[in-house]
């Protein structure tokens, strides 16, 4: 639950800056905080596959196959299911609700609310720390660099909505801590009782490191279309013993 604490506390602590300081950090060091936050989403993503993977050379190749075909399967499961598409249009909510704000304060304060809980929640970054939170307790890093980018967003949020986003820190509590619970409760003795929570991880890995892509805008990739491809990597694995 460490890194949902984080990313409650960089909201609360982001939107009293915002109510407080009314003053958002400059671009430039915008800029820079994104170089860092990309690299260090890359580094902590590439290095769960990596402890993730071991064996003989062949069994590398075995496991590597697996995540790459979880993948393939996952992406072509969420664009069936609309993932990309019910996320693309939350976010599209939000922004109308940005785009619109009120003069009246009982309605800012209750779109800042919305807003932020759409977007905080949404996040792929931050379903697949939560995950991982739950899988590896000690694994809090991704949902750490989630809480330094919704902290900064929270400031912007606040100086738009007032002291209603900062109740936005609720729902993401609730969402992602349920997440890791069930995940530390359930998921992680299971999979790690029948030796699946490698693969889990391995592909998780990939996808955080994805998250990277967009955080330095070189490539849009669709991760919400790619989640279900962590319920075929220990599928797969079963399957291909």
């Amino acid at each position: 639950m460490l890194g949902t604490f984080l990313n409650v506390g960089a909201i609360i602590a982001g939107g009293i800056a915002g109510l407080v300081v009314k003053k958002q950090p400059s671009a430039g060091i915008q800029s820079h905080l994104k170089v860092v936050l990309g690299a260090l989403t890359v580094y902590f993503g590439l290095r769960l596959t990596w402890l993730s993977i071991s064996g003989s050379f062949g069994h590398v190749l075995k496991q590597l196959g697996i995540v790459l075909l979880s993948l393939i399967l996952g992406n072509l499961a969420g664009k069936l299911l609309h993932l990309q598409k019910a996320s693309n249009r939350i976010g599209q909510l939000a922004s109308e609700r940005m785009a619109a704000v009120k003069p009246d304060y009982a309605e800012r304060f209750s779109d800042g609310f919305i807003v932020g809980a759409l977007l905080f929640c949404v996040e792929p970054l931050g379903i697949l720390g939560a995950i991982h939170n739950g899988l590896l307790p000690d694994y809090f890093y991704p949902l750490a660099i989630k809480a330094v980018v919704d902290g900064l967003a929270t400031m912007t949020f606040a100086a738009i909505f007032g002291w209603g986003v900062i109740l936005s820190a609720v729902p993401v509590l609730v969402f992602q801590g349920t997440i890791t619970l069930v995940c530390a409760k359930s998921l992680a003795p299971f999979l790690e009782a029948r030796g699946l929570a490698d693969s889990v991880n391995a592909t998780g890995g990939l996808l955080i490191f994805c998250v990277a892509l967009l955080i330095f805008e070189m490539r849009k990739v669709h991760v919400t279309n790619y989640l279900p491809s962590l319920v075929f990597a220990p599928l797969l694995t079963w399957f291909l013993r």
